[in-house]
């Protein structure tokens, strides 16, 4: 396993992260165990959770991911061989998160998600605190293209306000180093533009979606993941898994997770199934599993930090873990002529 350096942290990070956003719903706690020293054996150093995890989000299982990975790390006793990764939710109206109110990115709501963090976690700090969302109205995870639009409403908590109290945690060494998530080039910039300015720690990564049915990380933001050492942790980088072709033509296999909870929209666009199609075909014509494929596209990427990988139990991991981390140029190529034919049909 190769590591990569974290933006301008010194961190050094795996290539892969073991992605956990299962934990605690589809996958239960020996399963995580598992796949936690499954990760650990093969490698994998860096972790990534959430306050809002497991996924889909809901009041009774809200933070029960950090809570199994917290168990692991007592357990264990090896939180100082990990680089932990969690996250704040944006502003949000589901109203477990902040007793009733509205979850926002302000001084008062990040300080008490990440002591809640810390608590569920079992550990003193965190070494990438990223913001899972952006505060301010916007698309995210809606519509055809993701393109902006005014969607009017009050606007979201300043720059400024955020960026100081991600530096308070600093200080008090219960964060060591922020990131961002869903993020756009402005907002990458203006976070940029308030710590040249002095205010708040400056952003180490960039938590995106990124993967062969997606690749609008290429347009606006891999020029900043280059010249800023803003790196890409791509997520989702097998699209909640149709990139291995089970959900062509609206298939939905027992215990999948499109089947289970019926939040796989984003991928079910037009335009989609024949993208995966072609991509699935091409694996088969280089002997390569379809999820080989994909994964290795993505961490081949020169703007991607690290891949996040998840997987809903043990043996699926290990099909993961296997995947070569390069590809030959030719295929690289043919992948590139599929892309010109069949675009980004699920943003």
């Amino acid at each position: 396993m190769q590591t990569r350096q974290l933006g301008r942290s010194g961190l050094k990070i795996s290539e892969i992260c073991l992605g956990t956003m299962t934990y605690g719903q589809q996958t239960d706690r020996a399963d995580a165990f598992a796949q936690m020293d499954y990760a650990v054996a093969h490698g994998v150093n860096f972790f990534d959770t959430a306050e809002l995890y497991s996924i889909p989000p809901r009041a009774e299982t809200s933070g029960s991911t950090e809570t199994i990975i917290g168990e692991w790390f007592a357990a264990r006793k090896n939180r100082d061989r990990i680089v932990l990764a969690s996250k704040v939710v944006g502003r949000t109206a589901m109203p477990w998160f902040r007793d009733g109110a509205e979850a926002r990115l302000d001084r008062a709501n990040i300080f008490r998600a990440v002591e809640g963090s810390l608590k569920r976690l079992r550990t003193d700090y965190i070494d990438l605190y990223q913001l899972h969302w952006p505060d301010r109205p916007m698309v995210l995870f809606d519509g055809l293209s993701n393109a902006y639009e005014d969607r009017g409403g009050p606007d979201g908590v300043s720059f400024e306000e955020t960026a100081s109290a991600l530096q308070e945690l600093v200080a008090q060494g219960k964060i060591r180093h922020f990131g961002l998530s869903n993020e756009t080039p402005w907002g990458v910039a203006q976070f940029l533009r308030v710590a040249e300015a002095g205010v708040g720690p400056r952003p180490v990564s960039i938590q995106n979606a990124y993967h062969l049915l997606n690749r609008q990380f290429e347009i606006g933001l891999a020029e900043f993941a280059f010249r800023e050492q803003v790196g890409l942790l791509a997520y989702s980088p097998l699209a909640q898994g149709f990139l291995t072709g089970k959900y062509l033509h609206g298939a939905r296999p027992p215990g999948a997770r499109s089947t289970l909870f019926d939040r796989g929209q984003r991928y079910e666009k037009p335009g989609v199934d024949a993208a995966i199609e072609d991509y699935v075909a091409l694996a088969k014509e280089f002997g390569l599993h379809p999820v080989h494929l994909a994964l290795a596209f993505v961490t081949s990427r020169p703007f991607v930090t690290a891949n996040i990988v998840g997987a809903t139990n043990l043996e699926q991991l290990k099909i993961i873990l296997d995947a070569p981390h390069e590809l030959p140029p030719e295929l690289l190529r043919r992948i590139d002529a599929i892309y010109q034919l069949r675009g980004n049909p699920a943003p």
